[in-house]
């Protein structure tokens, strides 16, 4: 028993001054990394003269958030999570369970409701002024976020086709539904599919020079065929206006009703106070449902023959050639079939701003929907719906954290420091959920009992 407790107390020790040295040399590589970023600032005086501020306070810090932030993983969080996965090897209990428990098992029920209730609730308890952020920056903005992912997660996670210029799809959309509803005066019910149809002709042209390519080539050519469409944007200024972009866009109307403060406007028809608020729940309704539709099209497609087509072209083209699938039309329905989702997303966020420009359409939009699929797990529409949620309502909540500032100082701004606590949320994800939130899924096909299969008997990044 004595030289049981001695052995446990050298691993401990052990542990200990591993997580001292590492933490050093992760303090060392944090100060690297942000004293340019963080501890320099540059700014202008009262001259307009360029002057360099010094942070080091808040240098100091980062760095030591981040050593001991690898401290404590390596001395207290690495050791329980390896005592675990031995305990459960030990007692035999496979990697994904058949027990599901009650919040498990109606999981996607109890969200729906939530959806349902949620802007409800915050009219009641906020009022129509106060409901305005909370409906529009934690609902709409992440429910258009959740279609876009929804949407790469055809061409991404089902097909397996890298696209990193997914953002030019969406784009398409903003731009029909504006350029349409301003000069023809068409209803944003009738331009709603029309901008999907119109991506989807955009996907088909970008599938049919990419049918050859898979991988790193495919994604290369993908980001040049965004950088492309936002260029036409910038440069097309008969058309499009350029960086001035195109104001003053028709919003969409309930049933023919407008929400303004005309007579016939929705508020006076139903005896409603004037507010914004009223057509701001009325979009996120319209949002939460085309999410739904984008949730109800990829499972119904999924069991459908196109659907394993996808999934076979995913896992091994040569041999979904050899099975006689012909890959052409496989690639190009994944393309235009994601694509046209993103127009719809497109012509929905037309309408919510009232206004668009090519500045709304950067690589980085490509970069954070393709991230949400990644991080939600590749093919699981619940685990990308929560990885956007975290992600994109994450990003919002910080620009409430007004009480960091009593750490991290007066001049302290937490929305600007979004990007990296973002990628730090990704690097945290990929270490400890590499498959992403959701590590299995349900296959399409099946033998009697639909099982899940784990993240480890699955291709990787495919999980």
């Amino acid at each position: 028993m004595a030289n049981h407790d001695m052995s446990a107390d050298k691993s401990f020790s052990g542990l200990v001054r591993r997580g001292l040295v590492e933490g050093v040399f992760t303090g060392l590589i944090a100060l690297g990394l942000f004293v340019l970023y963080v501890g320099l600032k540059t700014d202008q005086n009262i001259n307009n003269e360029l002057i360099i501020v010094q942070r080091w306070g808040l240098l100091a810090i980062f760095v030591i958030i981040a050593a001991v932030a690898r401290f404590v993983t390596i001395v207290f969080i690495q050791p329980h999570i390896n005592r675990r996965k031995l305990e459960k090897a030990k007692a035999g209990e496979l990697e994904i369970s058949t027990k599901k428990g009650f919040f498990h098992k109606h999981f996607l029920k109890i969200a729906l409701v939530f959806m349902i209730l949620y802007p409800l609730a915050i009219l009641y308890f906020l009022g129509p002024q106060g409901s305005l952020k909370w409906v529009d920056n934690f609902g709409i903005q992440i429910l258009i976020y959740v279609m876009l992912a929804w949407g790469l997660n055809i061409v991404v996670g089902l097909a397996g086709l890298l696209d990193l210029g997914y953002v030019a799809f969406y784009a398409v959309g903003a731009y029909s539904y504006a350029l349409l509803s301003s000069h023809f005066g068409l209803s944003f019910w009738l331009l709603l599919p029309m901008s999907g149809i119109f991506a989807a002709l955009w996907g088909m042209v970008l599938g049919f020079p990419v049918l050859r390519l898979r991988g790193d080539y495919l994604a290369i050519v993908t980001l040049a065929f965004g950088e492309i469409i936002r260029l036409v944007l910038i440069n097309w200024t008969d058309v499009t206006k350029g960086t001035f972009g195109i104001s003053s866009i028709p919003k969409a109307t309930f049933f023919g009703l407008p929400f303004d403060a005309s007579a016939g406007g929705f508020a006076k028809t139903f005896g409603l106070p004037i507010s914004g608020a009223y057509y701001k729940i009325f979009l996120f309704y319209l949002i939460l449902l085309l999410c739904m539709l984008t949730a109800y099209v990829t499972i119904r497609l999924r069991s459908m023959p196109i659907g394993r087509a996808w999934e076979a072209l995913r896992e091994d083209e040569i041999a979904c050639r050899s099975l006689g699938i012909n890959t052409v039309t496989t690639k190009l329905t994944a393309f235009s079939t994601g694509a046209m989702f993103g127009g719809f997303a497109g012509s929905f966020f037309a309408a919510r701003q009232g206004f668009v420009s090519p500045e709304s359409f950067v690589f980085l939009e490509s970069a954070v929907i393709l991230a949400i699929v990644v991080l939600g797990g590749m093919g699981s529409l619940t685990g990308i719906a929560i990885a956007a949620v975290v992600m994109v309502g994450g990003t919002e909540v910080l620009r409430e954290m007004s009480f960091l500032k009593v750490v991290f100082g007066p001049d302290f701004t937490p929305e600007l420091y979004r990007m990296l606590l973002f990628g730090l949320a990704m690097v945290i994800v990929m270490l400890f959920k590499p498959r992403g939130f959701v590590g299995s899924r349900a296959p399409t096909a099946f033998l009697k009992e639909r099982k899940a299969v784990s993240g480890s008997f699955t291709k990787e990044g495919h999980g």
